[in-house]
């Protein structure tokens, strides 16, 4: 008799199509957060090995900040429409203007805080009641302290002191009237185990994660992108690097690494030799305070 057995990928992904399987019985109207980058790449990959050949069970929804790396936000849409499903797009731009609040000032301030509203009314506006995230334990401290379903209160609001325990492969969603649960199907994974899975499904990426030349301007010790979006201060010596980024996110607060890996072999290379978090060297949104990111999850953020 043969022996039936999983390599550690074919159980990282078991698990998460176990649990997106899971939000489709368990909820009546969830959705996918999908920016465009790695992980959430990876999510809707795993959706379509979970539900296809039928339809995927929720719709996809990405919070747009008015900042987001073009490149991202093409190849976002170019996955969107090669796999036919449904994409909704809020704006932070939209809730700055009906709640008059008001945005961060200064040379690469952030508006990523503010997504934490636009998410929060979408939620609202659609009647979710399970978001499905791309975010991981090894990230950020706060997002280690999360659960597989972690429950948030009527007003968006998360509680860390207020988890269900989770057994094995056991997942409680049930919730009382407006409240809802984020859900992290690849919350176990590490950095370096979603770019494994990357290479072994030979999925495609935006070209920002893959080194090229650039140009950066220096900020606290981080190189960040020279957009349109952001204002240039005329001191700002403007930079010619080759470099790649690790997360893609809001480009005000993303920095790039100098880095020569144009392939994923040698991103997957690159990390192996890696001392810090990709959150950790890249993202100044983190490093406001010692508990920024809890801070803003307690507000609604993803």
């Amino acid at each position: 008799m043969s022996k039936y057995t999983l390599d550690y990928l074919d159980q990282l992904e078991s698990e998460a199509i176990h649990i997106l399987r899971e939000v489709a019985g368990q909820f009546e109207k969830s959705v996918l957060l999908f920016s465009g980058g790695k992980d959430s790449v990876v999510l809707v990959h795993l959706a379509l090995k979970a539900f296809r050949p039928g339809r995927l069970p929720f719709p996809l929804l990405h919070i747009d900040t008015g900042h987001n790396f073009p490149e991202v936000l093409a190849f976002r849409d170019s996955l969107v429409a090669h796999i036919g499903e449904q994409l909704i797009i809020r704006y932070v731009e939209d809730t700055i203007k009906i709640k008059k609040l008001t945005e961060p000032a200064g040379l690469f301030s952030s508006r990523n805080a503010l997504q934490g509203n636009t998410l929060l009314d979408a939620i609202e506006e659609f009647g979710f009641d399970a978001c499905i995230g791309g975010a991981r334990r090894d990230e950020e401290k706060a997002r280690a302290k999360e659960r597989i379903f972690s429950v948030r209160d009527a007003f968006g609001q998360w509680n860390p002191k207020l988890q269900r325990p989770e057994l094995w492969n056991t997942y409680n969603g049930k919730i009382h009237p407006g409240e809802n649960v984020r859900v992290f199907p690849i919350s176990n994974w590490t950095e370096l185990d979603v770019w494994h899975y990357i290479q072994r499904e030979n999925i495609e990426l935006p070209a920002l994660y893959f080194a090229h030349e650039r140009a950066v301007m220096e900020h606290q010790g981080n190189l960040m992108a020279v957009p349109d979006a952001i204002p240039q201060n005329q001191s700002q010596t403007i930079l010619k690097k080759t470099v790649r980024y690790r997360t893609v996110g809001d480009m005000t607060c993303t920095a790039a690494i100098e880095s020569g890996a144009t392939t994923v072999e040698a991103i997957i290379a690159e990390l192996t030799a890696a001392s810090t978090s990709e959150r950790g060297n890249t993202r100044i949104d983190d490093t406001v305070s010692e508990a920024a990111m809890e801070d803003r999850k307690k507000n609604g953020y993803f």
